[in-house]
């Protein structure tokens, strides 16, 4: 299911509501029922004195309201910081770095060692990069890339810094959306 994303702006919220009607007569026309039991709202508000919303209500019921939420392996929280997304990330490699010492003790020679660091730990690293990494604190860097430099001792080569790899996605997705006219944010890059 897509995420529905609504500006409410002025505190006029007929943008946001209209946006909520559109999908649930979608997923009616499409013989789909929302289980408001998952669907969850986060609202983004950066004003100190955030005034009180009205619930949010599909089939007559209210959706919960959660300070953050994971979407397709990303953290999202309602103050858009990335603390916790890579808090995730960093315990999540950590796990998977224990088969890598295992694989170091077995004697595998180097390259599959980097073969599967680059399977499976740097693809995790790198995951929707692009989004976060953009506002990512210096501390988050300093402890993703203190992993990043755990793999290069269990390997025994040197291993790309984990900003270096960032800057390549960012410019990459920057160049994809370049050459594809018909992107939405194409005009944007000029």
């Amino acid at each position: 299911m897509r995420p529905v994303v609504g500006l409410i702006q002025d505190n006029n919220e007929i943008a946001y509501r209209e946006e909520v009607r559109h999908l649930m007569d979608w997923c009616r026309g499409n013989n789909l029922i929302l289980n408001v039991n998952k669907t969850k709202e986060i609202i983004v508000d950066f004003r100190k004195s955030q005034p009180s919303h009205t619930p949010l209500l599909i089939n007559d019921s209210a959706v919960e309201v959660v300070s953050s939420t994971k979407l397709l392996g990303l953290h999202i929280p309602d103050r858009l910081g990335w603390s916790l997304h890579t808090t995730s990330l960093v315990k999540k490699v950590q796990q998977r770095q224990h088969f890598l010492r295992r694989m170091k003790t077995s004697s595998l020679p180097s390259p599959i060692l980097h073969t599967f660091y680059r399977g499976t730990i740097e693809s995790l690293l790198t995951s929707c990069i692009s989004v976060w990494s953009g506002s990512c604190r210096a501390s988050d860097w300093k402890s993703l890339q203190r992993v990043v430099r755990t793999g290069e001792k269990i390997i025994g080569i040197p291993l790309p810094p984990i900003q270096d790899i960032a800057d390549r996605h960012c410019l990459s997705r920057a160049y994809q959306i370049l050459s594809d006219p018909i992107h939405p944010n194409h005009g944007s890059y000029r």
